[in-house]
C-alpha cells in the first residue's frame, strides 16, 4: 500500500528521472538498470504516482554514509552535552554542597525592581 507523499518530497521526487514500472516488463530490469546507472537512481512509477526509487550501489553507499556520518555526529554531540552537564552538575556532589544550598537559599533577595532571566542577569 503506498503512503501519502510528503510535500518535501514530492520537491526531491521533481528532480529524478522517472520511469514506470510497466518499464521492468517492457524494457527487462538490465534496461531499468541503464537509466539506473545513467543517473545513479531513478523514480518508479505506477499510473504517475511513485512507487520506489531505485539506486545504484554508488548512490546506497552514499547514503548510507552520510546517515552514518550524522549519527556519529549527533552522537559525538551528545557526549559533549553530558559531559557539560555532568560538570554544572558535579558542585552538587561536593560534600558541603547541601550545606552551600541552604545557605542560599536562606539569604533575601532584594531585585532592586528588576527582573533576573538567563545566565546574564
Amino acid at each position: 500500500m503506498a503512503t501519502a507523499i510528503q510535500p518535501a518530497s514530492e520537491e526531491l521526487f521533481a528532480r529524478l528521472q522517472r520511469k514506470p514500472i510497466s518499464d521492468v516488463k517492457r524494457e527487462g530490469w538490465r534496461g531499468v538498470m541503464n537509466a539506473v546507472d545513467a543517473t545513479g537512481k531513478v523514480l518508479m512509477t505506477n499510473h504517475e504516482r511513485p512507487e520506489a526509487v531505485i539506486l545504484s550501489l554508488r548512490e546506497y553507499s552514499l547514503l548510507t554514509e552520510l546517515a552514518a556520518r550524522v549519527q556519529r555526529d549527533d552522537q559525538s554531540k551528545l557526549e559533549q552535552l553530558t559531559r557539560a552537564f555532568d560538570e554544572e552538575l558535579a558542585v552538587l556532589k561536593q560534600p558541603d554542597a547541601g550545606d552551600r544550598l541552604r545557605q542560599a537559599f536562606s539569604l533575601p533577595l532584594d531585585l532592586h525592581g528588576e527582573v533576573i532571566a538567563g545566565q546574564s542577569f
